[in-house]
């Protein structure tokens, strides 16, 4: 028996229990042994939208909500976000350390040599409406390359799951500036492999004509967004990731997953919300005004509050530096000038710093995307973009995990007790 252990007394039968603690946790599975009566099934802990459950061991990201703290294996993101690119982020989260020099360049060369796509993925993307979303179109692309790569059902290889991650992380980029592209009924631009991952995606995004002047600071305030997205522990969408990939399903099938959960509007779509809601501000003068209603529940402070964090976003500090490099080079946007006011109130206001609601990721994001030139509906593209790497680490890493097993949560049955079928006729 472990040094620490919970006593559990069972008011119902006077019993008590010994339940071992690790890792300040224990396992649901003890509870079982809590009983009323030899048939009974055991006792289980109730849990909606593990809210206080732990589904896995994990050594990629670290966060303590209450000090503010994100680490990729262990390194803190403002350092990873200063100093390393998308791929060396990339490359930590898959292989669990920072690569060389000499690793770093052939993880590089290998992902350019993916990045581009079957013909019949074109003629695939063709077949989405003009009007179509971003999202959706992301959703049923990156679902597709499964039956491209029939290998990719092969999980058990290690040199085939390989194959896969460095073909999702390739081509990735590709489907995502076709999308754009496809929105706006422009011709496609394929990969030039002379350029770096970051300065690809977005010569494949605005080239016009054959043309694109690059801004190397808007690439880099790019490719430090997709680094403070690239994984965030057991959120929504990787839980999504990890549940399909339980089956045993391909990596393609399972990130669509991860898609598909980012394309709902309260994991993906919160910085759209936010620059819809300084839309509906209108200028610094109704910002008071606003407040004033949010506190009386009429309306909400979009960008505030997060289900981890209960002080300052560190993501959201870092964003904020980057906003002002970015309007440096694209003008001031007059949506910055209230969201600055909204967050100089709030943060002063007891209200809010009563309930622990500081800004997150999603606040400044939105604001630098629209200056970036990138349409609203295209935001979680870009945020699907920068987590893909956390996405595959957090497949592979359940895969090696001896502990898990496909996915099947038990539920609390409230329906009706037994009862006869009544026939047709005499309903």
């Amino acid at each position: 028996m472990p040094d620490e252990t919970l006593t559990i007394r069972d008011n119902r039968t006077g019993r008590e229990y010994e339940v071992p603690i690790v890792d300040g946790t224990i396992r649901a599975s003890d509870l079982r042994q809590i009983k009323v009566s030899q048939d009974d099934f055991g006792l289980m802990s109730y849990d909606p939208a593990f809210l206080n459950t732990a589904s896995c061991r994990s050594a990629i990201t670290f966060i303590d909500g209450d000090r503010g703290i994100l680490r990729y294996r262990g390194y803190p993101i403002e350092q990873v976000a200063e100093h390393a690119g998308f791929l060396e982020t990339a490359y930590l989260l898959l292989e669990g350390e920072l690569p060389t020099r000499e690793q770093l360049a052939a993880w590089e060369e290998e992902v350019r040599t993916h990045t581009y796509v079957h013909t019949n993925v074109v003629k695939f993307m063709e077949g989405f409406r003009h009007d179509a979303h971003p999202m959706g179109m992301l959703l049923g692309a990156i679902g597709a390359l499964s039956t491209f790569y029939p290998d990719a059902k092969n999980i058990a290889d290690p040199e085939s799951r390989r194959l896969q991650r460095v073909r999702l992380i390739a081509k990735f980029p590709t489907i995502a500036a076709f999308i754009f592209r496809h929105s706006r009924g422009l011709p496609y631009v394929f990969p030039r492999n002379d350029l770096d991952y970051i300065g690809n995606f977005v010569n494949m995004t605005f080239e016009i004509g054959g043309r694109h002047e690059p801004n190397p600071v808007l690439q880099r305030a790019l490719e430090i967004l997709l680094i403070l997205h690239a994984d965030h522990e057991q959120n929504c969408s990787t839980n999504a990731v990890r549940g399909v990939g339980s089956s045993h399903v391909d990596p393609f099938s399972a990130v669509s997953a991860g898609i598909a959960a980012l394309y709902g509007p309260l994991h993906g779509g919160a910085n759209e919300a936010v620059l819809r809601m300084l839309d509906e501000i209108g200028s610094v003068e109704n910002v008071p005004r606003f407040i004033e209603q949010v506190k009386a529940g009429h309306g909400r402070l979009m960008g505030f509050g997060h289900r981890v964090y209960k002080s300052y976003d560190p993501r959201a500090k870092l964003i904020k530096q980057v906003a002002d490099r970015v309007f440096e080079q694209t003008g001031l946007n007059p949506k910055l000038e209230i969201a600055l006011e909204l967050e100089r109130i709030a943060l002063e206001d007891e209200y809010f710093v009563s309930r622990k609601l500081y800004p997150n990721v999603d606040f400044y994001s939105g604001l630098i995307y629209q200056a970036m030139g990138y349409p609203t509906d295209y935001f979680t593209v870009l945020f699907a973009l920068g987590r893909l790497p956390g996405w595959i680490a957090q497949w592979e890493e359940m895969l090696g995990d001896p502990e898990q097993k496909i996915a099947r949560p038990r539920q609390v049955y409230v329906g009706p007790a037994e009862r006869e079928f009544v026939p047709i006729e005499r309903r």
